[in-house]
């Protein structure tokens, strides 16, 4: 199984950034919405997000005392396999996954919030390899429970189990033997990226305690910058680009800009600027050519990468997450708003909005796009609707 452009395959998208490659996608939608393709049920409880490749899409969700992987047909709705994943997770804002899985080829690597990590069969659910994270190398589970979507990268797949001497670790995806450890940081709740430096790959981590740079070949640890970590969740994934990396956290704290510089003794980070305008707090922003697009605590924000420099503010749909195709911010609110917004440094502007009915907890779960198809999930509740023009 192969992934093509207007796939979906993992956690914020083909490059892990929020944008979708799609274009030909509706430019405003009726009141109500744009067409409701098919809605199933049955995800159970979680806020896990979806990988979609071809006609499958994989997610995770809780029923009962057990956690699940699940995928279903993206044509009906149809539930095609569940595959029984970690121990029943509750918390108060919220019971089961957090986690979106991962698709490499033929294979999906999912972890669950108690750190139950599985590799399996795209095809028919069945397991291959798996262990708990925070048994195996020792860590801790934190407040809210494992959230990261697991990285794969090569031949390698990349989890924070937040251990000592074991906060990142490298995973051989085939069988999943340990190939490094580094660091002892506790595990936050942001997912990892990859960067190019000068003539290395890295695997950028934020941490419960800050953001850290690893070469991925190795684990040797490259940098680190805790400025932007606050000391109650770290949940925005970095943002990589043309050898910068962004990073930002709430609870009052805000964002920095990293300059990655590789040197004889390997690769430095300098702060290009620490400031307060974006605070990410439970969504990651998207950049879009000169511009990081997201929400800063309640209020949606754009604001200059380079320099910090804000363009516009707006409340918007209310506090939300936010992804990108074809010119358009995408952004779901907590209350199960959804809007259409241009993605322009010039004004905020709006094109439709619409209403997605909800049951109780926050629809924290980040919106989906792939293959002329907008997912949306409130819970056990999955909605899927047509925006191909």
């Amino acid at each position: 199984m192969s992934a093509c452009a207007a796939d979906w395959p993992q956690w914020r998208g083909p490059n892990r950034d929020g944008i979708s490659a799609e274009t030909g996608l509706l430019d405003s939608w009726p009141a109500g919405g744009p067409r409701l393709a098919w809605k199933t049920q049955g995800l159970g409880e979680g806020y896990s997000s979806f990988a979609v490749v071809g006609d499958r899409l994989y997610t995770q969700g809780q029923q009962g005392n057990q956690e699940f992987v699940f995928a279903f047909d993206t044509k009906t709705g149809k539930q095609l396999w569940k595959t029984p994943g970690g121990r029943a997770y509750h918390e108060s804002r919220g019971h089961g996954p957090r986690g979106t899985p991962t698709i490499d080829g033929t294979r999906l690597y999912a972890l669950a919030a108690d750190g139950t990590l599985l590799c399996l069969d795209t095809a028919t659910g069945e397991r291959i390899w798996g262990m708990n994270i925070v048994e195996r190398f020792g860590g801790r589970i934190p407040t809210w429970g494992i959230s990261e979507s697991p990285l794969v990268d090569g031949d390698r797949v990349i989890v924070t189990p937040g251990g000592p001497g074991a906060s990142v670790v490298a995973l051989d995806k085939t069988q999943g033997k340990l190939l490094w450890q580094s660091q002892s940081d506790p595990a936050g709740y942001s997912s990892p990226m990859t960067i190019d430096a000068g003539k290395s790959r890295a695997v950028v981590v934020f941490t419960a305690h800050g953001a850290i740079g690893l070469d991925l070949k190795s684990g040797e640890f490259e940098w680190r910058y805790d400025k932007v970590a606050n000391r109650t969740a770290n949940i925005a994934t970095p943002i990589v680009h043309n050898g910068y990396v962004f990073l930002s956290s709430d609870y009052g704290t805000g964002c920095a800009l990293l300059k990655l510089t590789p040197g004889a003794s390997g690769v430095s980070a300098s702060e290009v600027y620490f400031n307060r305008e974006m605070r990410n707090h439970y969504s990651t922003s998207v950049l879009i050519g000169d511009y990081v697009y997201g929400f800063s605590s309640g209020i949606l924000t754009a604001m200059k990468f380079l320099t910090g420099e804000v363009a516009w503010r707006n409340r918007s749909v209310g506090k939300g997450s936010v992804i990108y195709a074809e010119g358009r911010i995408y952004a779901l609110s907590e209350d199960g708003v959804m809007g259409l917004i241009e993605a322009t440094p010039q004004e905020y502007k709006e094109r439709s909005r619409f209403e997605l009915h909800r049951d109780g907890y926050p629809t924290w779960t980040p919106p989906v796009i792939a293959n002329g198809k907008l997912y949306l999930r409130d819970q056990d509740n999955l909605n899927c609707y047509n925006i191909h023009r």
